[in-house]
């Protein structure tokens, strides 16, 4: 990146993609003039769509409500010392750079020019490129608790997820003290803010898995196009939008602690659940389209529920089979249990059988996981006709704190100085 950035059309890195992703970027990566999208539930969609800078401040960590970009790149860590001091300074280190490069700005003095003897303070790989809407996003998971003297600190709702018929989880790609979701709409822009940060980190932390996404499955912007997974359906229809200040409070927003004095550090941050979901595409590819829509509930084409003309008509539950994946996972059918996600389609290759390793990285945020993740996926996972087609195999939460407000505050105050 550099420090001023111009106008120039994409890159060929941000139309070629990631590996065999091979999905060329949407018309959001295109140019504009620089503009700030703000944070939080103050969302400008119109300034979204100049693929610009997203304002880092905020009493709501950015990468949440924002309107959601095209690419992705998640890394969870593991803490490596065990020195408090030196754990808050890296925290400071971190937004700093986090500050610097959501902007469009190179990691401390730049990748070049400095001393010849020493490294460069920024890798350089995302010189000459527009800052394509990044936004860092962290979060703390429940292993992190564990260190720091931090164990009265664990609010009550960060709990170790259970166990759901049908996982089969990959050790190397669950858990983590540490997690950062990097969004943006070019993907060398979201590689080079974690590769920075790991950087930085050196010594520190180091991390334990990452995942690579494109092609948002998930909107939180009013009116935009709902975007389709990798088994061609429409997915997040009835999503949380980033302008829905009333159902962010209700849904995603951790208010006044909730009553719980080990999270009052939480007020204004959210807790996120992520799981790589594994789809047996082969499998799929070879199902008749009536039972992928009877699975589904909605029809492939215009992605109406059953019965209805439009995919943003009310559904009528009870025309869907029992066993409906729409059916189960409504509101309706849960108590009202709502969360806003922000998934991304994955493809790793194969796995040396010649079928594809791909399918959706899911991440859902919400004020609580015992309220909301939890029961919903208790009940999708006894009875979801998609369990045929899918299968969970990487898994993790965390506690993600309020924004950083202003330059002088850093991720993860309200946690780790007692005077916050």
């Amino acid at each position: 990146m550099t420090e001023t950035q111009g106008t120039s059309s994409p890159s060929r890195r941000a139309l070629i993609g990631w590996g065999g992703a091979g999905l060329a970027l949407g018309a959001a990566a295109a140019g504009g003039a620089v503009a700030a999208v703000e944070a939080g539930d103050d969302v400008d969609p119109v300034a979204a769509e100049t693929g610009a800078a997203v304002q880092f401040h905020g009493s709501h960590q950015a990468g949440i409500a924002t309107p959601v970009q095209d690419r992705l790149h998640f890394a969870a860590f593991d803490v490596k010392t065990d020195d408090r001091a030196e754990f808050v300074q890296l925290m400071k280190d971190w937004t700093e750079a986090a500050r610097r490069m959501t902007a469009g700005r190179t990691v401390g003095e730049g990748a070049y020019g400095g001393l010849a003897e020493a490294p460069p303070d920024d890798t350089g790989e995302a010189l000459g490129l527009k800052p394509s809407r990044l936004t860092l996003t962290i979060g703390f998971g429940p292993s992190f608790f564990e260190k720091f003297g931090l164990r009265d600190k664990r609010p009550q709702a960060l709990i170790d997820l259970p166990p759901f018929p049908g996982d089969n989880l990959d050790r190397s790609r669950t858990g983590g003290d540490l997690c950062v979701q990097a969004c943006a709409d070019d993907p060398q822009v979201a590689v080079h803010a974690i590769r920075n940060l790991a950087r930085i980190g050196f010594g520190k932390v180091a991390i334990r898995w990452s995942q690579l996404g494109f092609g948002k499955t998930s909107s939180t912007t009013p009116d935009a196009q709902t975007p389709r997974n990798l088994m061609g359906f429409k997915d997040g229809t009835r999503n949380i939008a980033g302008t829905e200040t009333d159902r962010l409070k209700k849904f995603v927003w951790v208010q006044d602690g909730d009553g719980d004095r080990n999270a009052a550090w939480m007020t204004g941050g959210s807790y996120l659940v992520a799981r790589r979901i594994r789809m047996n595409i082969e499998t799929w590819d070879r199902t008749s389209l009536q039972e992928q829509e009877d699975v589904f509930g909605r029809d492939k084409g215009e992605g109406a529920p059953v019965g209805k003309a439009k995919e943003h008509d009310a559904p009528f539950l009870k025309a869907m089979k029992p066993d409906a994946h729409v059916r189960l996972a409504h509101p309706e059918s849960n108590n009202g249990i709502t969360i806003l996600r922000r998934g991304y389609s994955f493809t790793d290759g194969t796995d040396g059988l010649g079928r594809l390793d791909a399918g959706l990285f899911f991440l859902a945020y919400q004020r609580d996981p015992r309220k909301g993740f939890v029961p919903l996926q208790r009940k999708l996972s006894a009875s979801d006709a998609l369990n045929e087609y899918i299968q969970h195999v990487g898994s993790a939460v965390f506690a993600v704190p309020p924004g950083v407000r202003d330059k002088h505050d850093w991720w993860g105050r309200t946690l780790l100085t007692e005077e916050a």
